[in-house]
C-alpha cells in the first residue's frame, strides 16, 4: 500500500488511480470519519477521463496522527507534500466538509496550482448549531466511546431519504465506521476542528472557478452561507433537495453529473 511520509514524519494513505499523464488530476478530500473508500463511486465515473488521488488526512483511515498538532495549516502542508510527491503542478480539488476546508484553504494560497475547485457541504462561516454538533460528538466520544458517537452522528450527517433507504444496514455502516475511525485520532481532529477560522476568512476572490454544493437537508450548512461562500469565491452555488451533508453518497449519480459538467470531462 503507497504511503507518504510528510515533512514531520508522518505517514499519510494515498491511492491512485487511472495514472495516464496525458490527463488531468482530481484530488479528492474526506469529509470527518472518512477514508480513501467513500469516493468509490466517483473513482469509477471519472476513471477514464481523469488521473485521481484520494487519500487519507492524517488522522483519517490508514493515515497516522502524527506527533504535530492537528490544524487547518497542518492539513494544507500535507495535500501540498503529497502533491509534489506526486510531482503533480496542477490539479482539481473536490472535497467534502473537512476536506472542502483543506481544499479551499490550499486554492486561496496557491491559486497557480489549483485548476477548478468544488466545495462540498460547507458555509462561509459555521453556524452555532454546527460548532454544537462537534462539541457534542466529542463529548460522546470522551465519555461513550466511538460507536455511540457514530451512532448519535447518523440523523446529523445524512438526509431523510438516504437513512429510509439504508435503515435495514445501519449497524454494518456502523461497525465499517469503527474499522476505520480510530478514537484517539479522532478526538483530535474534532478537537482541532473547534478552532478552525471561518472560510470567510480565508477566501477571497482568487480567480479560481469554483462551485460549492450543499444539501437542502443538511443541519450543518445553512443555503444563505453557502450562497456567501460562493459569492466571496467568484463561483456558482448549487443547492440539491432530498439530501443531507455526505451528497456524494447519499446521491451519488447526480453528484457525478454535475462534477464531470463542472470539470468539463461529460
Amino acid at each position: 500500500m503507497p504511503y507518504f511520509i510528510t515533512e514531520d514524519g508522518c505517514r499519510l494513505f494515498y491511492e491512485t488511480h487511472g495514472f495516464e499523464p496525458a490527463k488531468p488530476v482530481v484530488v479528492f478530500l474526506n469529509g470527518t470519519m472518512q477514508s480513501t473508500l467513500y469516493w468509490k463511486a466517483q473513482c469509477v465515473a471519472l476513471n477514464e477521463r481523469f488521473r485521481i488521488i484520494t487519500y487519507d488526512g492524517r488522522a483519517q483511515g490508514q493515515s497516522e496522527l502524527g506527533k504535530t498538532e492537528l490544524s487547518l495549516e497542518r492539513h494544507e502542508a500535507d495535500l501540498k507534500g503529497l502533491l509534489e510527491h506526486l510531482s503533480i503542478e496542477k490539479a482539481h480539488l473536490v472535497g467534502l466538509s473537512h476536506g472542502a476546508k483543506v481544499a479551499l484553504a490550499y486554492a486561496a494560497g496557491k491559486t497557480e496550482r489549483v485548476d477548478r475547485l468544488v466545495l462540498c457541504s460547507v458555509s462561509a462561516s459555521m453556524t452555532c448549531r454546527a460548532k454544537l454538533f462537534v462539541k457534542s460528538w466529542l463529548q460522546i466520544l470522551k465519555h461513550a466511546g466511538l460507536e455511540t458517537m457514530l451512532w448519535a452522528s447518523l440523523p446529523v450527517v445524512f438526509g431523510e431519504g438516504f437513512l429510509e433507504k439504508k435503515e435495514r444496514i445501519l449497524s454494518p455502516i456502523i461497525k465499517a465506521a469503527i474499522k476505520r475511525n480510530n478514537k484517539d485520532a479522532l478526538v483530535a481532529h474534532l478537537a482541532a476542528l473547534t478552532d478552525y477560522p471561518p472560510l470567510s476568512q480565508i477566501t477571497g476572490h482568487f480567480g479560481v472557478p469554483t462551485l460549492v454544493i450543499t444539501g437542502a437537508q443538511d443541519p450543518f450548512v445553512t443555503e444563505q452561507g453557502a450562497e456567501q461562500l460562493a459569492f466571496l469565491c467568484d463561483g456558482r452555488h448549487e443547492h440539491l433537495n432530498g439530501v443531507g451533508h455526505c451528497i456524494p453518497s447519499e446521491a451519488p449519480e447526480l453528484f457525478n453529473e454535475i462534477l464531470l459538467e463542472f470539470l468539463g470531462g461529460a
